[in-house]
């Protein structure tokens, strides 16, 4: 499943990523034009834009400066979630997928420019110090988040632990912004929690979905046999409320836990390996027993995925608030230079 060339894996969901296209410095061959021409007039425009700023802008300015804010301009102006990401970006992402990063523990997003948090991870201190699901960041300390580009923002709100910041944020239902401190620390995600509620029910709290994150399921709930006197369990709560989603191939092994076939979820896009579909398997980690999926607004696309595919094959009973609604997969692409998009 991986279009990287390296370890990442390649489908995320949630993450605020995108695909990057690069053009090479050369004249392309005549072959190449035919396949897929090139807006020239747009191209000289913005050679020209391009020669202006070098010659008469009031600040000298590298090119590369130059180049990488045109790159991270065409990757923002696609969607909410598509984004350049410089070396450290994209090593801050591998990094997050293994769990364990540095900052302040919260999925974001972009809407109408400002940075949104889509939700707060598990005991971060974002969590702790009340960031809920919904909220607006309309500054970082002092600086206003207007004009930034979601990997401008979390470069801001990451740094060394111990640190603080303030975030200013707009909240519905208060009738002017909030002011929130929050001290940086290392962030390590447990991504799946559990705990026995009465012999033969379970409960599983799933806080985002990681490269572990189906194995860990299986962990859970195994455990939770053998803490009900090794029999099977006759139910189970599976919490998704405030989990912004993760992999693309941990939220289909979670689904396929649970389900002995069907469909779990498909692909579609313009090109033709964006296509593919997900089927379960058999063997269903519960024989049957009755699922209750808990979900709110913090729950966004991988959890809605698990969420969609065990309503939709009747083997579960989803409650809740409405999840957050994003039904778009990213691709994670890395370019020559140690960056990806």
């Amino acid at each position: 499943m991986s279009f990287l060339r390296k370890t990442l894996p390649a489908l995320l969901v949630g993450a605020a990523l995108g695909v990057m296209l690069s053009v090479g410095g050369t004249v392309l061959a005549e072959k190449e034009r035919a396949r897929s021409s090139l807006p020239l007039e747009d191209l000289k425009a913005f050679s020209e834009v391009f020669g202006q700023i070098k010659a008469s802008y009031v600040e000298e300015v590298s090119d590369h400066d130059l180049l990488e804010n045109a790159i991270k301009g065409m990757l923002t102006g696609l969607d909410p979630h598509s984004t350049y990401l410089d070396k450290k970006a994209f090593k801050d992402l591998r990094e997050g997928t293994r769990g364990e990063f540095g900052g302040l523990g919260i999925e974001v997003g972009m809407e109408d420019g400002f940075v949104k948090v889509i939700a707060p991870i598990d005991d971060t201190p974002a969590f702790q110090s009340g960031v809920e699901a919904g909220d607006l960041v309309i500054r970082l300390n002092e600086k206003s988040v207007k004009g930034m580009t979601l990997s401008d923002a979390v470069k801001i709100m990451r740094g060394k632990p111990g640190t603080d910041i303030t975030l200013t944020i707009i909240r519905d239902g208060e009738p002017k912004p909030l002011k929130i401190s929050i001290t940086r620390a290392i962030i390590k995600v447990v991504s799946v929690k559990n705990r026995l509620l009465e012999p033969g029910y379970g409960y599983v709290r799933i806080a985002s979905f990681q490269t572990r994150t189906g194995k860990n399921l299986h962990e859970a709930i195994s455990k939770l046999k053998k803490e009900s006197e090794n029999s099977e369990l006759k139910g189970l709560v599976l919490d998704l409320r405030n989990n912004p989603g993760g992999l693309l191939n941990a939220a289909v092994a979670v689904s396929d836990a649970f389900l002995e076939k069907g469909l779990i979820v498909y692909t579609e896009g313009r090109i033709e390996h964006s296509k593919m579909s997900f089927k379960a398997g058999p063997d269903d980690i519960l024989n049957g027993a009755p699922i209750v999926v808990l979900v709110n607004g913090g729950s966004a696309s991988a959890s809605e995925i698990v969420a969609g595919a065990l309503q939709d094959h009747k083997r579960a009973v989803i409650m809740g608030q409405q999840s957050f609604g994003k039904g778009s997969v990213q691709t994670v692409l890395e370019n020559n230079r140690g960056g990806g998009a």
